[in-house]
């Protein structure tokens, strides 16, 4: 599997993506030149210079230093959410599929209803009642996107159980304790990959678009979405301070979206011969 994903360019490229931006936000507070918070008023909206790499924004705060401190919002945010979202979909998944009968229709009834609407809208309402918060934004994702994993790997699973080898378990005398830890799951878990990493750079477009919307973050937090909110201001005498925190966003959806694209061909010639 490695072999082909070093093979194959566009996994190649992902990988480089999303291990940069890993690396930025784990080496923010080395690699930041200045306080991202540091607030001058006498220094707003200074030209790129030593002091300064990228210039500074409306507060005079620099915009590298935030750019980078960004990368960590995001990925803090983008990765738990995931995990919460794995996690749900991967026992109301399994539990829909082996159990079966009225079970699975209440939960798949229940997960349609969700997955008929916009997932923003969705979230988007839940923090309205909830109220701002980093936990609120996270519940409010996990939320909002929770039915389209359930059903994923539902979808999986029921597609395994029909296999030959699931009856061969079962006859053998496997229960089904074993047959999901020892049969299932393995063979889910590749396509749950693909899903997972495709799912953080929607987790990333959504934290920033809740930022840009002014929902969440506390106001002058050093994340991608809000920096783009705050930028608005300036859209045509420093349209700079646009295109920096969207081009962050770019790179790190893209990663994430072409390596789970491409592990989604690598693993695509096994699904047709299985």
């Amino acid at each position: 599997m490695l072999h082909k994903i070093l093979k194959n360019p566009q996994a190649v490229i992902g990988l480089v993506l999303i291990g940069l931006i890993c690396a930025v936000a784990l080496l923010a507070p080395v690699l930041a030149p200045n306080d991202p918070n540091a607030v001058d008023p006498l220094l707003k909206y200074q030209p790129a210079s030593a002091q300064f790499p990228l210039g500074t924004d409306h507060l005079g705060r620099c915009e590298l230093s935030r750019l980078l401190y960004g990368a960590r919002a995001s990925l803090g945010l983008a990765l738990p959410i995931l995990i919460l979202l794995g996690g749900i979909g991967m026992v109301l998944g399994m539990m829909t599929a082996c159990i079966g009968g009225r079970f699975d229709q209440i939960i798949t009834g229940i997960s349609q209803i969700f997955i008929a609407f916009p997932t923003l809208i969705i979230a988007v309402a839940i923090i309205g009642i909830l109220g701002n918060g980093l936990q609120n934004i996270i519940w409010a994702v996990v939320i909002s996107m929770w039915a389209r994993f359930m059903q994923l790997i539902r979808t999986y699973a029921k597609t395994e159980l029909s296999r030959d080898y699931i009856t061969a378990a079962k006859v053998s005398g496997c229960g089904m304790w074993q047959i999901i830890f020892h049969h299932l799951i393995p063979n889910i878990l590749p396509q749950f990959l693909v899903y997972f990493s495709t799912g953080v750079a929607s987790a990333i477009l959504t934290v920033s678009s809740f930022s840009f919307l002014g929902l969440g973050l506390p106001s002058g937090t050093a994340e991608w979405g809000a920096m783009l909110e705050e930028a608005q201001t300036a859209l045509y005498s420093h349209p700079e301070l646009l295109i920096y925190p969207g081009l962050c966003i770019l790179l790190a959806a893209a990663g994430f979206n072409l390596f789970g694209e491409a592990l989604r061909d690598i693993l695509q010639p096994q699904e047709d011969v299985l």
